[in-house]
């Protein structure tokens, strides 16, 4: 397997370029399924989870096509499978996302439970009772969720929490319904926006994304269009917290600051001079940050998926920082993996208390899942030494040539293939 070593104590200074969201690159890509006309997608990030949902539409049905630099063209016209491969399905859990768009397009779904990062339980018990709320039968058999309709009607869906994806697989399934739908209590994230917007130039009429309530009127079919997959903003976050906590001068491109009003905040709380155009974020840190609380929250609250990154900077700050997880009962487990580089951290039920040590030093680490991944990389930048990060295909599933990238700001950072072990 690949590892990651890192000589820390560099400080950054450049421009990154942020990629296409992965996040929503995954549900438009499922959402592909209720097109019949030719879709052609832009800013698709080169990442492990988009090659499994790539292979995921392609076995149930959809042609695909990648056409250029992160360019996919999609054709799902013809007879498609109304069941996902389990073997696929177990191991990312965005691929949960065909289930509503394969039974808007068939009236009939088959999808294996879930699998992913191994940060909480996070039912589907949400989508469920929501495909019911359009008028399908659901059941598990087999370790499927399985839901048949003769025919879906609009209805009003209150979700229980707002879960994002239980929100995107609901729109989706509520394009093809008879009549309006409106789901009531739903996520506000951007990429539910995104989505909204993509099904919008195939030829849904979705009104509200990023408010509380979403209102679908269900129309009979969708054609095929073309459409950009927004930046990412957990990637252009984790940036800049990277700049923050090496003492750098970053400027972080292509990506959205409205996306990271809770993250520029606290970055600021903690020292930071930040400033920012309509498409930039530019980062200038001081030699050492102060210390923060915050706790997760569903958009526009602090997001979850950048927990892990600021707590690596929280372990170099100046005084005790804490964090209270609000969203996945176990997204700690890159607490033992820092305290081995030198952290002091204390974990009080969901919140993490952290005391600012004045250096990390450089250890063999492992990256327990995604975002986990990209706190131990963050860790190994500003450690004292040489840092060697395994499980790196944890990584690979949401950052684009993320060492590449880092390394032309002055990190000294490498990726090379382990022979003791293999893939």
């Amino acid at each position: 397997m690949a590892k990651i070593i890192i000589e820390g104590g560099k400080r950054l200074s450049g421009s990154i370029t942020v990629s296409g969201a992965k996040n929503a690159a995954l549900p438009i890509m499922a959402g592909v399924i209720l097109s019949t006309g030719t879709v052609e997608l832009s800013n698709v990030p080169a990442l492990n989870d988009v090659n499994t949902m790539d292979r995921v539409l392609q076995a149930l049905g959809t042609r695909v096509e990648n056409v250029g630099s992160n360019v996919y063209r999609f054709d799902a016209s013809g007879q498609l499978n109304d069941e996902a491969p389990y073997e696929l399905v177990k191991s990312m859990r965005a691929s949960f996302f065909v289930m509503g768009p394969l039974l808007a397009r068939l009236k009939r779904a088959r999808v294996p439970l879930p699998g992913g990062c191994a940060i909480g339980v996070r039912p589907v018990n949400i989508h469920l009772k929501g495909f019911e709320a359009l008028g399908a039968t659901v059941s598990i058999e087999g370790g499927c969720a399985v839901a048949v309709a003769d025919k879906l009607r609009g209805n009003k869906i209150l979700l229980d929490f707002p879960s994002v994806g239980a929100t995107e697989n609901l729109m989706m399934a509520a394009t093809l319904a008879e009549g309006v739908t409106q789901i009531e209590n739903s996520a506000q994230e951007p990429e539910i926006i995104d989505l909204a917007n993509f099904l919008n130039v195939i030829g849904a009429k979705i009104t509200g994304a990023g408010s509380p309530t979403i209102t679908i009127e269900g129309v009979e079919k969708l054609g095929g269009g073309r459409y950009r997959v927004m930046p990412d903003r957990i990637e252009a976050g984790t940036f800049a917290i990277m700049g923050a906590m090496t003492g750098g001068n970053v400027k972080v491109e292509n990506c959205d600051p409205g996306h990271l009003h809770a993250l520029i905040n606290k970055l600021r709380e903690m020292g930071v001079e930040l400033s920012h155009d309509e498409n930039s974020i530019s980062v200038n840190a001081p030699s050492r940050l102060k210390a923060v609380e915050i706790k997760t929250l569903p958009f526009p609250g602090f997001a979850t998926d950048l927990q892990a990154q600021l707590m690596a900077a929280m372990c170099v700050a100046n005084g005790t920082s804490s964090i209270t997880e609000t969203i996945f009962e176990n997204r700690f487990m890159h607490v033992s993996e820092l305290a081995r580089m030198g952290a002091s951290i204390a974990i009080h039920d969901r919140t993490a208390v952290i005391h600012g040590v004045e250096s990390l030093k450089g250890a063999p680490v492992s990256a327990t899942d995604l975002r986990a991944g990209a706190a131990m990389v963050l860790a190994g930048l500003v450690a004292e030494g040489r840092t060697e990060v395994s499980q790196v295909f944890h990584i690979d599933r949401g950052y684009e040539d993320l060492v590449g990238r880092v390394r032309k700001l002055g990190a000294c950072i490498e990726r090379v293939d382990d022979p003791e072990t293999e893939d």
